[in-house]
């Protein structure tokens, strides 16, 4: 089983607040099963990761997705290719309210080839200088960008806790 840490408070906010989960009327309704409120707050993470995920064009039939104790993301399944399953794993790492992801122990989960290599940007970084830092050249900049698009939309636009991936080759 392969795992990846991610900063929970750092990312794209898709879940909206927890008080919306609890906005629906209170009326004499009977009071739902313990497990139920949270089975439901779940199955709404796991559509909105989803959707995120489709909306980046990076959906596959052959994953899926489930969340475990509200943070951990665990991908089931065969991505397209090595580069596709790196994307998916920062896509969901990098939502906010998300600490973990890993790649479920099973036959039919493929594990990178080798392992992918992850940067976490921290405060004052840009692209140029973690290209200078891994790739030795900080006008390899645009490397890094491509390697994590659909995810970045400009070269300028990284924030302190987001996590990229360093393209191998």
């Amino acid at each position: 089983m392969a795992i990846w840490d991610f900063v929970k408070d750092a990312g794209k906010s898709i879940f909206g607040g927890e008080a919306k989960a609890e906005e629906a009327p209170k009326a004499a309704a009977p009071a739902p099963a313990a497990g139920a409120a949270s089975d439901a707050e779940t199955d709404r993470k796991v559509a909105a990761l989803k959707a995120e995920l489709a909306q980046l064009g990076l959906t596959a039939n052959d994953v899926h997705l489930t969340l475990r104790g509200g943070d951990t993301v665990v991908i089931k399944g065969k991505a397209r290719d090595q580069e596709t399953l790196e994307k998916l794993i920062l896509a969901v790492g990098n939502i906010k309210g998300i600490a973990r992801v890993e790649l479920a122990d099973d036959p039919g989960t493929a594990a990178p080839a080798k392992p992918p290599l992850f940067h976490t940007v921290k405060k004052g970084e840009t692209l140029s200088a973690i290209a200078k830092q891994y790739l030795g050249d900080a006008n390899r900049y645009r490397e890094i960008f491509e390697a994590n698009r659909p995810m970045l939309s400009h070269p300028d636009k990284i924030y302190p806790g987001q996590t990229l991936r360093i393209a191998q080759g």
